[in-house]
């Protein structure tokens, strides 16, 4: 079965961009959001198996999304956190959030995706901690 994954950038240039390279490594792209709130309806409807989250989307934290996305879709999708900053810049955010990992931007491919889904033990929740707050 084909890993389904949305995402959720507030760049469309990204979001065409991603969609073409992840469906060339065989990732069914089934939905992409550009705010939290059409990103959290496509959840509950699409269902998808991975959700990659713009750790800044905006005006909005995707890393708080991404903590809502794992602590209450009823689908519990993987979420891992992208950015065109390195991991670095955004380490204690990443690590005290509910996301199985973080992937840069400039590395994003199916076999990428599929390397951190599949490293994951547990449930998606069951990684990392859960800080109480973020700040993007």
């Amino acid at each position: 079965m084909d890993m389904r994954c949305l995402i959720v950038d507030d760049n469309d240039r990204f979001l065409e961009t991603a969609r073409g390279v992840l469906e060339r490594d065989g990732i069914v792209v089934v939905g992409v959001a550009s705010d939290s709130e059409h990103a959290r309806d496509l959840i509950d409807e699409l269902r998808p198996d991975v959700a990659l989250i713009d750790v800044c989307l905006g005006d909005e934290c995707g890393v708080a999304l991404a903590d809502q996305i794992v602590e209450k879709a009823p689908s519990k999708p993987a979420v891992i956190l992208i950015s065109t900053y390195p991991e670095d810049d955004f380490a204690d955010i990443v690590t005290g959030s509910a996301a199985l990992g973080f992937l840069p931007k400039s590395e994003l491919s199916g076999p990428a995706v599929r390397k951190i889904v599949g490293e994951r033990s547990g449930e998606p929740g069951d990684v990392g901690g859960h800080a109480s707050a973020h700040h993007c």
